[in-house]
């Protein structure tokens, strides 16, 4: 049987267990009566996603530490905030100091250039392939291709000793193809989903919300990938080492961004999307309990049921990730 991750965000939602198996409780808004939900067994959950406004026991907790799942805390924006999880490292020390020593060295800059290089790729392969079906628009979605194209190369020709010194320069030519890009998806969709730029804390338009829901789950994802693969997810190589900012989940996440952007997109042009997906608060929207699972339940199959050709081998999105973060922790390690 296959495995999935538990969103956990009505509220009053209370996750407890039952005869070692999860068993989760719902409060009816009208008539305040708690409801059983049908029990489920641990071997078929991935990863707890607990939202504020549910609790959870102690003994669930324990449950889930046992069997390996991790317990992600979310915030009202739907960013992650925490998580839960056993305490043993995932590696040898020795990668962590490595990783440290590649944050002030060429190695890290290589690293950078590279993750860069290849969100930038993402971007024009999405690009492309909006071009097949939509013949009036070619000129202009092949002029931001060209752009975003000489993006990407003047990321790859720069040459430092360390990030730091070309931090700025990455972040601006990042910044110009990711502005560009996200014109071109504001640019094709339907007029009433059409969006100015990105925002994030709060979404301004269902798109963005779609996008920060994602990016939150996708987040959690790769802190995890990471962790297991020893890796700290506090020393980055360029987002900057803020007080509990988990600098290399920003880093190594960027070539991954593409699948949420894939998934939300097919939503929109599909015409899966309304208004009752989503909710207006103070500035801006975000999911509601409608939006939610219709995301969760596309990613979860385009990460985790979906397999593409990686290497040798068929794997899923996910396994992806987690490859490459063994990859990357093995490459610091060799030096």
């Amino acid at each position: 049987m296959t495995t999935d991750d538990l969103f956990i965000n009505s509220k009053g939602a209370y996750l407890q267990v039952t005869n070692q198996m999860f068993c989760i409780r719902t409060k009816d808004a009208k008539t305040k009566k708690y409801q059983a939900h049908p029990p489920i067994a641990p071997h078929t959950v991935h990863r707890i996603f607990l939202h504020r406004g549910t609790a959870v026991s102690v003994d669930a907790m324990h449950l889930a530490l046992i069997n390996n799942i991790d317990i992600v805390l979310m915030q009202h924006d739907d960013h992650p905030i925490g998580r839960v999880w056993h305490t043993k490292l995932g590696s040898t020390t020795k990668i962590r100091k490595r990783q440290l020593e590649a944050s002030l060295n060429a190695v890290g800059t290589a690293w950078v250039k590279q993750w860069l290089s290849a969100k930038l790729g993402n971007q024009v392969a999405m690009i492309e392939q909006l071009k097949k079906h939509r013949e009036s628009k070619r000129a202009y979605l092949h002029e931001k291709v060209d752009k975003i194209k000489a993006m990407q190369m003047s990321i790859e020709a720069l040459e430092a000793d360390h990030t730091e010194a070309i931090a700025d320069t990455l972040r601006g030519l990042e910044g110009t193809a990711g502005r560009l890009y996200f014109e071109t998806l504001s640019y094709v969709l339907a007029k009433a989903y059409q969006f100015v730029g990105r925002s994030k804390r709060p979404a301004h338009d269902a798109f963005n919300a779609f996008l920060n829901y994602g990016y939150g789950v996708l987040y959690s994802m790769v802190e995890h990938a990471l962790v297991i693969a020893g890796i700290d997810p506090f020393v980055g190589f360029m987002h900057r080492d803020g007080y509990n900012q988990r600098s290399m989940v920003y880093d190594f996440i960027e070539p991954y961004r593409g699948y949420v952007e894939q998934v939300v997109m097919k939503l929109f042009t599909a015409k899966k999307v309304n208004q009752s997906h989503t909710d207006a608060i103070k500035g801006g929207v975000r999911l509601n309990e409608t939006g939610k699972p219709l995301l969760t339940e596309a990613l979860g199959q385009y990460l985790r049921g979906d397999k593409v050709k990686h290497g040798r081998k068929q794997q899923t999105r996910e396994n992806i990730i987690k490859l490459e973060a063994v990859t990357f922790a093995q490459s610091l390690l060799a030096g």
